[in-house]
């Protein structure tokens, strides 16, 4: 079954057909501008608004324009002057701003207590849905990433020349299941499980952290060294997927190698991978299976 789309899969239908122009608030990292490509091959003049300390691009080729990420009231501006009708969040941000920073408009005086204990005690995806809200009570609609560029998607199967063993799969179950209750908490998006034992689940730290405390724990002889594990990130059961779809890229790949795993498995049609061919290229060579999956299929979910 590999190339399928598995359920809830968006595919492009979010070029403008009126004259209203669509933004990118970009972030760290190279999603943002795969999105902003995608968006000018079809026609779109992207608007690129760049987080202050956060976006790490030269964006140069774009016209764009910088806000820091508290600030309300700027982005609310720039919608209105460039005619901006659609918005796509993309890309890192390293931290949520402390609640002095956040400069509201006069309609999110009412909400600030909220804004606050949201920014103080929320999970990364209570958190966007408040950002999406705040952003569409300017006038303009939040869509995905995925609706831009739906070819950055994973699909089902393997997608490299390295297909998973039988023990692999049953890792891949195992670390889906962590992974989906670790979403319904709305901590994190990725776990890995080992020799069918669930040994690391993301929190904070992100991904990589992760990684490289399963590299830490396996040199120090708290993880199998007989056996290899996966890594899976899925999407969370209740998140919005407008906004902080699971990603991976080589950078991925070099650190399920150095944390001594077999593979990775993503969510198919609700996972991105950057630089595609560079990151399978890697995988391929350092002998690592990367592999889209459906929950909703029974069995290995390929």
């Amino acid at each position: 079954m590999t190339g399928r789309f598995p359920r809830q899969t968006a595919v492009s239908n979010a070029v403008a057909v009126g004259g209203q122009r669509l933004a990118i608030i970009a972030g760290s990292g190279s999603l943002p501008l795969y999105v902003a490509l995608a968006a000018r091959s079809a026609g779109e003049n992207p608007l690129i608004i760049r987080l202050k300390n956060e976006a790490d691009l030269d964006w140069s080729q774009f016209e764009n324009a910088s806000i820091s990420v508290g600030d309300v009231k700027g982005l609310g501006q720039l919608l209105s002057r460039y005619g901006i009708d659609r918005v796509v969040l993309s890309g890192g941000v390293a931290r949520r701003p402390e609640w002095r920073e956040i400069r509201p408009n006069l309609k999110m005086i009412a909400k600030m207590p909220s804004i606050i204990r949201t920014l103080l005690s929320g999970g990364d995806d209570t958190v966007l849905q408040m950002v999406i809200g705040l952003i569409e009570a300017q006038g303009a609609r939040v869509i995905g990433a995925h609706e831009i560029a739906p070819a950055l998607l994973a699909t089902t199967g393997p997608l490299g020349k390295i297909k998973p063993s039988d023990e692999d799969r049953k890792d891949i179950a195992k670390a889906a299941q962590a992974a989906l209750a670790l979403g319904v908490l709305d901590v994190g998006q990725g776990a890995v499980s080992v020799g069918g034992r669930i040994v690391a689940m993301e929190g904070v730290e992100g991904t990589d952290g992760m990684l490289e405390r399963v590299a830490t724990l396996r040199a120090a002889g708290r993880i199998s060294q007989r056996r290899k594990g996966v890594l899976v990130k899925l999407c969370k059961p209740q998140q919005d997927i407008r906004a902080d779809l699971p990603t991976i890229g080589p950078s991925t790949v070099d650190n399920v190698a150095k944390a001594g795993l077999a593979g990775i498995a993503v969510e198919a049609g609700r996972a991105f991978i950057l630089d595609r061919d560079e990151m399978l290229k890697a995988a391929d060579a350092a002998g690592l299976f990367v592999c889209g999956i459906d929950t909703s299929l029974e069995g290995d979910m390929m």
